[in-house]
């Protein structure tokens, strides 16, 4: 399995302040994501120029702020698969976010932490 992003994610219902704080420490605002799911979910991509990178991910609905892990791979099915076989289980039931530039999901661990696994459709 090709991984081609590894960092942590932070799903908050104040993005504009964690957004903020990471900019403070000298991230960057690489792009952002807006309309997720076809909801008002939007994530901003922040990279730090020592190569480090931070989500930050506007979820209204959730309960309480969470960190997750992104992870990006070249074979979504595959990996989809990979934590299947492991345990995990898909937070969206069996449902994946396809924006036509990526396909995506929380996938959590039988101990509870989460994967935000997605692949970006290379043209």
């Amino acid at each position: 399995m090709k991984i081609t992003a590894f960092n942590p994610l932070i799903l908050t219902k104040d993005a504009a302040a964690a957004k903020e704080l990471f900019e403070a420490l000298g991230f960057e605002h690489a792009h952002t994501k807006t309309g997720i799911n076809d909801e008002d979910i939007t994530s901003f991509d922040l990279k730090h120029p020592d190569g480090f990178r931070v989500d930050v991910t506007q979820v209204d609905k959730m309960p309480q702020d969470s960190t997750v892990i992104r992870m990006n791979v070249r074979d979504f099915d595959e990996a989809y698969q990979f934590l299947l076989e492991r345990g995990f289980k898909n937070a969206q039931g069996d449902k994946i976010t396809d924006t036509g530039s990526s396909k995506a999901t929380l996938m959590v661990s039988p101990s509870g932490y989460a994967i935000s696994l997605a692949e970006h459709i290379r043209k």
